[in-house]
């Protein structure tokens, strides 16, 4: 099979077919382009209802910048599976695990009412274990970055 498209996209049920998480942790709404196994661009619509907005913090609502990095995780596996799939080669997303999260830096708070757009891009690949550079902006600002590396734990 062929690498997907520049410009081609997930839907939000071919998401939920590739990731484990749910409500209210799936931070994930929709994988908007997907350049071969290399970047792709996932979205997170920000709203108040979310359960975090209630303790973080009364009156002033901030997304968790540890969400923020398991959002850039998430749109990491979709493309890591995505492309797995169209190789004919599907991976179990419940066995990825996060091994390190390096270089982070939080640069504008995200708030209820932003639309985060979550760039990754995958630095290397060394047998089941991946690393990603990732980067949410909200608008044209950079919101956060940070690369993360994650492996697929076979445990059969």
């Amino acid at each position: 099979m062929t690498d997907s498209l520049p410009g081609s996209s997930v839907t939000i049920q071919e998401i939920f077919d590739f990731l484990p998480h749910r409500y209210p942790f799936l931070l994930v709404d929709r994988v908007e382009e997907m350049q071969g196994e290399e970047t792709a661009v996932g979205i997170k619509n920000v709203t108040y209802t979310e359960p975090w907005f209630t303790g973080h913090f009364p009156g002033r609502p901030i997304f968790p910048g540890v969400l923020i990095i398991e959002a850039i995780a998430q749109v990491s596996a979709i493309l890591v599976m995505q492309n797995a799939k169209l190789k004919g080669e599907p991976i179990v997303a419940d066995r990825i695990y996060f091994m390190t999260v390096d270089n982070v830096r939080f640069r504008r708070p995200v708030v209820p009412g932003d639309q985060m757009r979550i760039h990754v891009e995958k630095i290397r690949r060394r047998g089941l274990a991946y690393k990603f550079r990732g980067r949410v902006y909200v608008g044209d600002e950079l919101a956060a970055e940070g690369e993360i590396m994650a492996v697929n734990q076979n445990d059969d």
